[in-house]
């Protein structure tokens, strides 16, 4: 941090496109800690990993399914997650908050959606598949090794989803709108 700050524009960042979650996050890094950053825009999350392996950029805010084998590897530092509480998957790799970085709290989230009008009962089938396969141990353990959560039973529901989905849009589109990123 305190390179960064002393060396403010130098650091590159690795983000798969504008508006992509690694450059919103670098957005919402640069807010909470005042550090400038040059971002480094690429056709994807590959690229630019390969791009920081190979030390072509400083940075990246990667999805942690696509960091922690690199991370275990030796072949990028970790500095963080930027999760509330460290990863099974990654026990050795603090918080954000513990790195010196409190807020810096994001996660990448999945839902499944249908279209509008899509019937009640289809909806609940479709939930209760999905209710059914996140509950497996198998699939439980494969997300977790991926540094993927759970969220608890009860937040599982579509109603649940929606009000997620709410949040977050009212979470992070300030950000994005005060960066100045169109989303068409």
């Amino acid at each position: 941090m305190a390179w960064l700050k002393a060396n403010p524009g130098n650091a590159t960042l690795a983000a798969p496109g504008i508006g992509s979650p690694p450059s919103i996050a670098g957005i919402f890094f640069e807010k909470l800690t005042g550090a400038k950053l040059r971002y480094v825009y690429y056709r994807g999350g590959g690229p630019a990993m390969q791009d920081l392996i190979s030390g072509h950029v400083d940075l990246n805010i990667p999805q942690t399914a696509v960091a922690i084998p690199q991370a275990n590897a030796g072949t990028i530092r970790a500095y963080a997650v930027t999760a509330e509480s460290r990863l099974a998957a990654a026990p050795n790799i603090p918080t954000a908050e513990e790195a010196g970085v409190p807020g810096l709290q994001l996660a990448v989230w999945h839902g499944l959606w249908a279209p509008k009008g899509t019937p009640q009962a289809v909806v609940a089938k479709l939930n209760s598949a999905v209710v059914d396969a996140l509950a497996d141990p198998t699939v439980r353990q494969r997300l977790a090794d991926l540094g993927q959560a759970i969220p608890p039973r009860a937040q599982q529901a579509p109603e649940a989803l929606g009000a997620f989905q709410k949040a977050e849009i009212e979470k992070w589109w300030p950000i994005i709108k005060a960066a100045g990123i169109r989303i068409e």
